[in-house]
């Protein structure tokens, strides 16, 4: 009897583990944007959040936000800082490796960063005044001159600064070779990639922070709505993102499928890039401010988002730190068409074109109306996302821009990308705001430095110098496979990150 027992015992210890154990199934998530290549490489991170869609599923970083802490230490496990605020060290987790087998290491982490070219990287590199390797395991960050948002700019997904490459992979292969097969140590690996189809990744089996429960993700682009739902009802979709008004309110009555609004840090505002040329009517603070009186922002959310955006007087989202709440403006048409008058247009004037990413036109399309109805007449020119940004970036739009990113950061990293001189998206400033911008990044009181970015906000919205229209609810659907859709998991992030948590029935 006892024998058998043991036998039982054994037996069970040597049973094969249950399947449900690994990776398993396929999921399909659709975006409303076009896939390019480059949001592969965290070196070319443009500030903005889609990309970050791709870096979570491929790549890691020294330091980001997972669900309840903003600020997680991943591919470092610690991090301190020297009391006098130059010098920063983190420690590397180790038994990290890339998804080609090779180990990540304090070598790949400085080699990243000095490759790193995208937003805010000028700044990171003018304070940064060397990046040295104490061991394998060890990295060292040696400021100019102490910089309180050090972390902000670098450990954050403001910049893509800390998310690490394999170096000697990239030197193989080049830049663009990496665009073409990136590697990371994320917990996906890159498979295949159709340019403006499909994306398909693999289950890193070996993911440091936990295994992925989804064998397979098949991220697809697909611009139209109406699609994008019609896949979601059949089935041939498990989570599909960016929905909008009738469509939106379809998918919350379809029974087995399930909206889920998520938020962003993502604020619509509209730049008017002649309001520094004196001949041009944008010069007037008369007319910015009659564009802004133009509007409906209310009647605009609920036709879009069903009511569940936030109404907003800043180009700053109301959850960074540092921001400051601008006082709404009131929807009066007839003030505005006052203002214009006085202004010596009171039969309005042609304002151009309206320079929108087209999976958000819809938005500059219903506040082009408002502004016809008072005598403001624009047309739209909308663009695929990866085109329009690589445009905004290059300074080649004219007239007005409706502008957004859901970076993540705080205020100082907003204005330092779009109102600073030197900012990647900035097309003009004023004498007074630049002194402002200049003298907070040198601040260390954080009191005084609080004061010094709400004063630059004030004038902001002194000078009329946008039009914000609201941070807009993210209306999402997913079907009745998935479990767990990581939708709004980690605050202010888009998409379904982490992916690792994404889980179907039955798992």
């Amino acid at each position: 009897m006892r024998l058998c027992i043991s036998l039982l015992i054994l037996l069970t210890f040597l049973a094969p583990v249950p399947a449900g154990a690994g990776p398993e199934g396929q999921m399909t998530l659709v975006f409303n944007v076009t896939t390019a290549a480059r949001w592969f490489d965290p070196a070319e991170s443009e500030g903005l959040t889609t990309p970050f869609l791709f870096y979570f599923m491929i790549h890691d970083a020294l330091v980001k936000p997972l669900p309840g802490n903003p600020m997680a230490p991943c591919l470092a496990e610690s991090w301190s800082a020297t009391a006098d605020g130059l010098t920063y060290e983190f420690v590397l987790r180790k038994g990290v490796r890339f998804h080609n087998g090779d180990p990540v290491t304090a070598a790949d982490v400085k080699f990243s960063f000095e490759r790193y070219k995208g937003a805010s990287a000028k700044l990171l590199k003018d304070r940064v005044a060397a990046v040295e390797i104490v061991d394998p395991h060890r990295v060292r960050f040696r400021l100019k001159r102490p910089w309180p948002d050090f972390m902000t700019f670098y450990g954050t997904p403001a910049t893509g600064a800390a998310w690490i490459v394999p170096k000697k992979y990239v030197e193989k292969v080049g830049d663009d070779g990496f665009k073409r097969a990136p590697v990371g140590a994320g917990p996906y690996r890159f498979p295949s990639f159709k340019p403006g189809v499909e994306l398909v990744v693999e289950a890193n089996e070996q993911y440091w922070r936990k295994t992925p429960s989804v064998r397979t993700l098949v991220a697809r682009s697909v611009p139209d709505d109406s699609t994008r739902l019609a896949m979601l009802k059949r089935g041939e979709a498990d989570i599909v993102y960016n929905f909008r008004g009738p469509l939106a309110e379809e998918l919350r009555r379809t029974p087995g499928l399930t909206l889920k609004p998520y938020y962003l840090p993502l604020p619509f505002w509209y730049v008017f890039t002649e309001q520094w040329d004196p001949k041009s009517p944008w010069a007037d603070r008369r007319v910015r401010l009659a564009a802004n009186l133009a509007i409906d922002r209310q009647t605009i959310n609920q036709a879009e988002t069903l009511g569940f955006s936030r109404l907003t007087a800043s180009m700053i989202p109301q959850s960074f730190e540092g921001y400051w709440p601008a006082p709404l403006y009131p929807y009066d048409s007839q003030l505005a068409r006052q203002l214009l008058a006085e202004a010596g247009y009171p039969n309005g004037f042609d304002a151009g074109m309206i320079s929108v990413d087209m999976a958000n036109a819809s938005f500059a399309e219903a506040v082009a109306g408002y502004w016809g109805a008072v005598g403001i007449r624009a047309t739209l020119r909308p663009q695929e996302r990866a085109a329009f940004f690589k445009e905004y970036g290059e300074k080649r739009f004219k007239h007005i821009i409706q502008s957004t990113s859901a970076a993540q950061g705080n205020a100082a990293t907003r204005l330092d990308a779009f109102v600073a001189g030197a900012g990647l998206f900035t097309y003009g400033t004023y004498p007074d705001i630049e002194g402002l911008i200049r003298e907070q990044a040198t601040e260390l009181d954080r009191a005084k430095r609080e004061a010094i970015l709400h004063r630059i906000q004030r004038l902001i919205h002194e000078k009329v110098m946008y039009a914000p229209l609201m941070e807009p609810a993210i209306l999402a659907g997913y079907g009745p496979r998935v479990a767990e859709s990581a939708i709004g998991l980690i605050t202010n992030m888009a998409g379904s990150t982490p992916y690792e948590e994404l889980r179907l029935k039955g798992k």
